[in-house]
């Protein structure tokens, strides 16, 4: 899956992507809207905590340097104690670190917004809205040629390289 980014200049092409993008099969879990704060989406797919915060990310980052943490503070312990610790200590400590981190970090991402959507925070402040699509990467054309086609006024912002396996 891919995500592809629009930019619409009001509420009202907003629907009428939104409307196509339905028509296309795009379910509407796959369709995030984000807009100017205290805008009413009038039953547009908000885009969800996930998709305006760094937390996934984070909560990524924070396993890796937690667990390798976990990894060299268990590797000193075990040369502390003489090599006579069996490797089960170590994995537990590789994982409270892991765990650890991946909390600490994903509480900081959580209150960080997203760093890939910085870039279109100033169109947003001035009442566009942003459109963000969850697609195969085979129909991106497809839908991008649908959109601006029908909607020129509505600009094509590019593509999201790969996007992690959506959380049920």
């Amino acid at each position: 899956m891919r995500r592809i980014y629009f930019l619409a200049p009001n509420i009202a092409i907003t629907h009428k992507i939104v409307d196509e993008l339905r028509a296309e099969g795009i379910e509407e879990s796959d369709i995030h809207i984000l807009a100017k704060r205290d805008t009413p989406l009038e039953g547009l797919p908000e885009a969800g905590i996930s998709i305006k915060t760094d937390f996934l990310p984070a909560v990524e980052r924070g396993i890796a340097l937690g667990g390798t943490t976990g990894l060299l503070a268990g590797l000193v312990g075990l040369r502390l104690a003489g090599l006579a610790i069996a490797g089960g200590p170590l994995l537990g400590i590789i994982m409270a670190g892991a765990t650890i981190g991946s909390m600490m970090n994903g509480l900081m991402g959580m209150n960080s917004g997203n760093t890939r959507l910085k870039q279109f925070e100033d169109a947003i402040e001035q009442g566009e809205l942003l459109v963000l699509v969850d697609i195969p990467k085979e129909r991106i054309e497809t839908i991008k040629q649908l959109v601006i086609k029908h909607h020129p006024e509505a600009e094509f912002e590019g593509v999201e390289p790969i996007l992690p396996p959506a959380i049920p």
